[in-house]
């Protein structure tokens, strides 16, 4: 998978260096296409784990911005109202992410969102505490983290 990575980077730059623009889109515009050429030379072999993966990222980050939109909305309406909808708490989310790599990345990215803020790990490293502003029903919300982040984050990492 690194090296097929690595390939892919030195494709971009050359796309990019053939072009002669180092702008943003075209970098990713060369990734694109480099990432295209790489999938259609391999295309018979079974190693694919780079061309499952890349896609699943993809995806997460525009997950992970419409999450991050959606809760500046939440949090921004709620400041400048005169009426608080806060209703804060803490919750207990258990875990099915087991690595610390795993656990790291879900706790960042909770805290990441605003309105929201991992505390604590527990010991075992089965359960992760987060504080929220909105809680209105604390099965909805460990049911939106564990369906959300944590299970984009583990179709990533296996």
């Amino acid at each position: 998978m690194k090296g097929k990575f690595l390939s892919n980077i030195l494709l971009t730059f050359v796309w990019v260096a053939l072009t002669g623009s180092f702008a943003f889109l075209n970098f990713l515009f060369g990734f694109a296409i480099a990432f295209v050429i790489l999938w259609v030379i391999n295309i018979k072999r079974e190693n694919t784990k780079y061309f499952k993966i890349v896609p699943k990222i993809i995806a997460f980050f525009f997950f992970f911005s419409y999450e991050l939109i959606k809760a500046n909305i939440q949090v921004a309406y709620d400041v400048i109202t005169p009426k608080f909808y806060m209703t804060p708490g803490i919750v207990k989310v258990p875990l099915d992410v087991k690595t610390d790599i795993g656990i790291t990345l879900l706790a960042n990215l909770i805290s990441l969102t605003p309105g929201t803020l991992s505390l604590d790990v527990s010991d075992d490293k089965k359960v992760l505490y987060v504080h929220s502003m909105y809680i209105s029903d604390k099965e909805k919300f460990i049911k939106s983290i564990k369906k959300g982040f944590e299970a984009r984050l583990l179709e990533i990492l296996r």
